[in-house]
This record gives structure tokens, sequence and C-alpha cells, in this order.
């Protein structure tokens, strides 16, 4: 092994307040620095997203800095080869996948020398995306750079094995996606009773066999690809049978999840955070409670729920305005206030009425709601399909009995906070990057000055935005897949941007000009609410080698990256 000074090959970029965007040369030396970064362990340094070319550092700023981080990742050296510490993997693979010819075609070689050269190939996982357990392989022959298919398919069945740009992977289970499919496994890619669940994490060596034995016929239909979630699902057995405390929905409303403070952590094995929309208002109903801030409740999106006690307990509901209604067996009407704790009697029927100001509620129950966990949480991933799937009507939520909640009710009620309506404009505060440099002056100056539209195409992945005049981009082409963060302002070709939620995908391939600061109230716009961005000051200044390289041709991660 040797070592190699990084400093005069790295690119630094703001990504948020709390994230720095370290960028390198090429593929092999994104790999190394992520190495180097893992076993460096910097102060302050809480995750690590590796992409194309880039690696991504999330920090504390409470411990660091992204100006003392700078000057740490430019004093780091690089390991070379790391091959010979890796974990390695072999997958057998039938190759009879579709685009297998014309793979060939596009290469100039026959099919069985495609199919050959692709076992005979070292590949390493240089980083994770797209779904949970999709690894990016790069591999060692040159002969792999293949161009996506023009038209993405809308369903490739889970274990097949594709290739991209210079990339090879594993679909860990049905999605849409554009690679070239060259043959199907039947290896396990995520398996949530496995350590780690992810087969394929960053550095993992992979080589691939012809399969010996037939290989059983792969289901392609939802149920089985989104076996993750179904297993998760709250559902009646959630509620346990000799405990009398649970909450029975009568009506779910437009959309209502279990969210908990999230899983942060698993970025290598393609698992974003998600976690509570508005964090404050979650931490909140919890204190109010008196239950762990990390216990679990319900996130309510415009409200409209219904919801019957079994047991007394006590609740609270903070974050988007509206009626708050508990009706007791006995007709008796009460109307508990936004931000103060209330008891729940048993056979009590709590309404959430529809939203007024703000979006989403969080409803706490002392004891914290009790749902099967994924990776530590209870937190939903609308866009990955981990953890409970979104309450149904009649389902029965479980909720933890009251006597283990760790503190006492506060009776110290939530501030109220001004939250915005439909047709009220509202502005929020931006730092500026990672990639303000693929726009043009006037494009930055359009993003600061003009009025922006939240429209009905918004969820929890990301809002998005509508503006009279687009970004004018001063760079056209893609950006290779690199990581990106909650609250960013990601920019498509047609210049209108989206603002990522809190189950957005780890990385893209489209620029990012801002990041929001203020996620909390970024989770509370409703459709047709106004938006101004405003600047803040910049945590650290871009800085960059003379003639930074920059490669256009690596395949671009969005949400239907595969």
């Amino acid at each position: 092994m040797t070592s190699t000074p990084l400093a005069n090959t790295l690119t630094f970029h703001t990504a948020s307040r709390r994230h720095l965007l370290v960028e390198c040369a090429d593929l092999p030396a994104t790999m190394a620095l992520h190495h180097s970064l893992e076993a460096a362990d910097l102060p302050g340094v809480t995750e690590l997203i590796p992409a194309a070319r880039t690696v991504l550092l999330s920090f504390d700023p409470a411990r660091t800095s992204a100006e003392t981080l700078t000057e740490a990742v430019r004093g780091l050296g690089h390991t070379e080869s790391v091959s010979d510490t890796a974990r390695e993997v072999t997958i057998e693979v039938r190759y009879d996948g579709d685009d297998l010819a014309e793979v060939a075609d596009l290469l100039s070689v026959s099919p069985a020398e495609v199919i050959n050269r692709h076992q005979a190939a070292t590949w390493q996982v240089a980083f994770a995306g797209f779904a949970p357990g999709f690894g990016y392989l790069a591999g060692d022959d040159e002969l792999f750079d293949v161009p996506r298919r023009s038209s993405p398919r809308t369903r490739v069945p889970v274990g097949s094995v594709a290739l991209a740009g210079e990339f090879t992977g594993v679909y860990p289970r049905s999605s849409p996606g554009g690679w070239q499919l060259i043959g199907r496994t039947d290896a396990t890619l995520w398996d949530l009773d496995r350590q780690p669940p992810a087969l394929f994490v960053p550095g993992t060596i992979v080589k691939f066999a012809e399969a010996g034995r037939e290989i059983v016929e792969i289901a392609t239909d939802a149920s089985d690809a989104d076996a993750v979630s179904a297993t998760d699902s709250p559902s009646d057995s959630a509620a346990s049978a000799d405990t009398p405390h649970s909450l029975k929905i009568l009506r779910p409303g437009l959309q209502l999840l279990v969210q908990d403070l999230g899983r942060p952590g698993f970025a290598s094995m393609g698992v974003s955070a998600a976690g509570a929309a508005d964090r404050s208002a979650l931490t909140d109903a919890n204190r109010l409670v008196g239950n762990a801030k990390t216990a679990a409740g319900l996130e309510s999106f415009g409200g409209g729920v219904l919801l019957r006690s079994a047991g007394d307990g006590v609740a609270a509901v903070t974050g988007a305005t509206g009626t708050i209604t508990v009706t007791a067996a006995d007709g008796t009407v009460l109307t508990p206030r936004l931000g103060e704790a209330f008891a729940l009697a048993d056979g009590d029927e709590l309404e959430l009425g529809p939203t007024e100001r703000g979006v989403r509620r969080c409803l706490a129950v002392r004891g914290g709601i009790d749902v099967d966990t994924a990776l530590g949480s209870s937190s939903a991933d609308t866009l990955a399909g981990l953890g409970p799937a979104a309450v149904d009507k009649d389902t029965t939520v479980g909720v933890h009995d009251p006597r283990t909640a760790p503190h006492l009710v506060d009776p110290t009620p939530t501030p109220p906070r001004n939250l915005p309506q439909p047709g009220e404009t509202v502005t929020l505060t931006v730092t500026l990057g990672p990639r303000e440099d693929w726009f043009t002056e006037a494009g930055i100056d359009t993003l600061l000055s003009q009025v922006w539209t939240v429209t009905h195409e918004s969820d929890r992945v990301g809002l998005r935005l509508s503006g009279e005049v687009p970004l004018e981009r001063a760079r056209t082409g893609e950006l290779p897949s690199e990581g990106a963060v909650t609250g960013a302002l990601q920019v498509p070709p047609n210049g209108q941007p989206v603002l990522f939620g809190p189950d957005h995908p780890l990385t893209g391939g489209y620029p990012i000009i801002a990041s929001v600061d203020d996620l909390d109230l970024a989770a509370q716009l409703p459709p047709g609410v106004k938006l101004r961005f405003t600047t803040s000051a910049r945590p650290t200044p871009n800085t960059r080698p003379a003639e930074s390289p920059r490669t256009s041709a690596a395949p671009r991660t969005n949400e239907n990256e595969g």
C-alpha cells in the first residue's frame, strides 16, 4: 500500500450548513478518498455519502465546521488499493437479459464475449443509491461503458443484472429503470435479518459467475418487490393482544404515517435517514406527553384523521393549525388546544380537522407508537418502501404502555408558529451550492428575485416549484451522480426547481443550486403557497484546483435512477 497526498486533486463545495461536498478527479480517486475518510473518522463527521466523482460529508456544526473539515481533508493521504482487505462476494447469474444482444452490438463484441468479460472482470462497489441495497459496481475492464436505454422500462424485475455507463448493478427490488439488462440472479441483495442488510456496501469486491443451477423464476409483482415494507406494515397485530393501549384508525385522511427521527447512518447501503418531515413538531409533541424525543408518533398530511383510543392515555398534537376534537363515548365533546397535552380515555374518538395553516401535524401518545422497526427506526420511507406502510382505514396501531414513558407530562404549551396557508408568501433562507456555478448570474438572480409557487406535485420526496422564468443554466449536460441533502433545490432541465424532502433520493444527477436552511418550515408548505428565497452567509467559499476535471458521461441518479 502507498499513500499519496490528495490536496492538489480535490475541489470543495458548500452543500448546506451541515454538508461539505468534496469532488475528485475520477472514480478511483473518489473510492480512495472515501476509504481514507472512513479510516480517518474525522471529529464531527456524522455520515459519508460516496458517489461517482464526489464524497458528501455530513457534519455536526456544534463539533466542527466546513473550514476545519476542508483543511483536514486536504491533509489526508489515500491508499491506492484497498482490495486486499475488502469483503468479497460471488453472484451467480443467468445471462439471458433482454438487452444482452443490444449491449454486444454497442460494444462491438459478441454476446458470449460480453458474458465472459463480465465474469472475468473484478467489480467493486463504488457507492450505493437509488434503492436500499442497490450498489454501483465499477470494474477493471474498460470495455464496459454502456449508454442507458433511450426509453426506460416502467418495471424491471427484481434480481436483474444490468449495465449503465461504467457501472454494473443488480436491482434489489422491482422498479422502473433505464439500465441495460444482461441477466438475472436469485441472490438476495437486501435482507433486514442480515448484518449488514445490504449485500453490496462500498468497497465490497464482487465477482460474477455463470449460474450452475436453474435459477428460480423471480416474481416481478409489487407484493414481492415490496416485501421489506410489507413485513413492517402496521396492522392489527401491531397492537399486542395482552395490552389495552392502541389506536383504531377510523379515517386516515390524505396520508397518515408512522414517523420518528429517522434512521441516519445507513447511506452506505443506499438508505436515507427519512424521519418526521417537521422534526420540531414531533419532538415538541413527545416532550408534551413525556416521551423520549426519539419516540414514534403519527404524521398527518392535510388532516381529516379520525381515530379511537383503546385504553386511557395522554396525547398532544403539534404542527399545522386546524380543529382538534375529542368526543367521549357518552357524547361529550372537548376541543384540546394545539401544542398542549390532553387526556384520552378508553373509547374516546380523536378527530383532526383539515389543516388551516401549514400542512402537517404530529400526534404523540404517551408511551409512543408501537410498530415493528427497520434498521432501528419506525420511520416510514415512502420512496424506498422501508419501514411501516401508510396507515390505512380500520388499522389498529399499537401504543407502548404509558407507564414506560421516561418523563412527566409537560404542562408548558408549545409556542404558536406562524405557518403559511395557500396564497401567502413565505421567505426561505438558502445556502448557495454546491453547483451554483452550473447556472448563469441571471439564473441565480432569478432564483433569488422571482416568486415561486409550490405545486400540487409535492410529497415527502420533494416539492415541485413553478416560476414564470426558468433558471438559466451556464453548463449543459449531466452531472455524475452525487450526494443530495434534505432541503436541496435540485434543478432538472426544465429549469423549475424541486425542493427535496426527507424521503429524497440519496444521489442525483441534476445540479443543485442551493439548499433551504429551515427544513421544518419547508415541511409545512402547502400547495399554492408562494416562496421567495434569500441567501445566508456561506459556511466556506468553494475552493477548487486551477483546472478541476469533470466528466459528464457518468450515469445520473434521480427518482428513477435504475
